[in-house]
């Protein structure tokens, strides 16, 4: 039997888009020949995952996977909604989600772990469902919390299946209390999270370029009121605080009552359980969001 070489199987996968395992198999079962082995993957419906890979991944679903201490939130991409619906797809996304919270990857790592179900790498059965289910896709992005005391709460909006759907949110909530007493808390969190989409936990962990660009805008909008400049300083001032409050988590406006400010409702809530409350961290992933953006801008942690 001729040696199968990483060299051979590299090449072929660049041909084919096949997957690892199943281009080792290929060259196995062909003797090493390459074109015997491209066939062999064409007639097995493996080859095609490359034709497919310059199609757009707008639509999948973002999945969440929470227990205890810990949660994972990923995103998986497909061309159409209807892919999104198709029961073996939103299986594959939820086990990519559990897999992720499981082994606490990042995005690289995701990609290299072993998928339970096939024994192969994820980024190999990726592409072999990208084979089977006929549509391009993607795993854009993951992300892993934890806490040492405390719990950590997932939140779906508008789910399509359990733990499924388009806008989907872990919220890390640190304090020495019962972790059941902190649950029913922590999902709330998450689901202003989902609702008022904040760009930090606190004024200060918001991006300073974020800031500078916002002050600057807010200048010349107050000068072309032709006011002395320490009147435009007192406006710009005001006009900042509205801003933080619109977009640091802390100093929102919580939309479970429509008026405590998210802080305000950790203080009293940790008060009746004698701790001391903290959001440590959040992520929110909006399904296609990185489509535009080109980076994900809503995973939060304190600094």
């Amino acid at each position: 039997m001729a040696e199968i070489t990483a060299a051979m199987v590299k090449e072929l996968r660049e041909r084919t888009g096949a997957g690892m395992m199943d281009c080792k198999k290929a060259l196995g079962d062909t003797e090493g020949d390459l074109d015997a082995a491209v066939d062999w993957l064409r007639k097995k419906g493996l080859s095609q995952a490359q034709k497919k890979a310059g199609r757009s991944t707008a639509e999948g679903l973002v999945a969440v996977h929470a227990e205890g201490t810990s949660g994972a939130v990923v995103e998986v991409n497909s061309e159409t909604d209807f892919v999104a619906r198709n029961e073996s797809f939103q299986g594959f996304v939820r086990e990519i989600a559990e897999l992720a919270h499981r082994e606490r990857a990042d995005l690289d790592a995701l990609l290299a772990a072993t998928f339970p179900s096939t024994g192969r790498t994820v980024a190999d059965e990726l592409t072999q469902q990208i084979g089977t289910i006929g549509e391009n896709m993607k795993i854009s992005r993951c992300r892993v919390l934890s806490v040492d005391k405390g719990c950590v709460t997932d939140y779906v909006h508008n789910q399509l299946a359990p733990g499924l759907g388009k806008i989907g949110v872990l919220v890390a909530l640190e304090g020495d209390a019962p972790a059941d007493k902190l649950e029913g808390l922590g999902k709330q969190i998450a689901m202003h999270v989902a609702a008022a989409n904040p760009q930090a936990i606190t004024q200060d962990d918001i991006d300073p370029e974020l800031v500078e660009r916002e002050r600057n805008v807010l200048i010349e909008q107050a000068r072309e009121s032709g006011k002395p400049e320490n009147i435009i300083e007192k406006m710009v001032e005001g006009r900042m605080r509205k801003f933080y409050e619109e977009i640091a988590l802390l100093d929102q406006t919580f939309v479970v009552d429509g008026e405590s400010r998210v802080r305000d409702v950790l203080e009293r809530v940790g008060k009746d359980l004698g701790a001391e409350l903290k959001v440590s961290a959040f992520a929110r992933f909006q399904l296609g969001e990185t489509q535009s953006a080109g980076a994900d801008e809503t995973e939060q942690s304190a600094a």
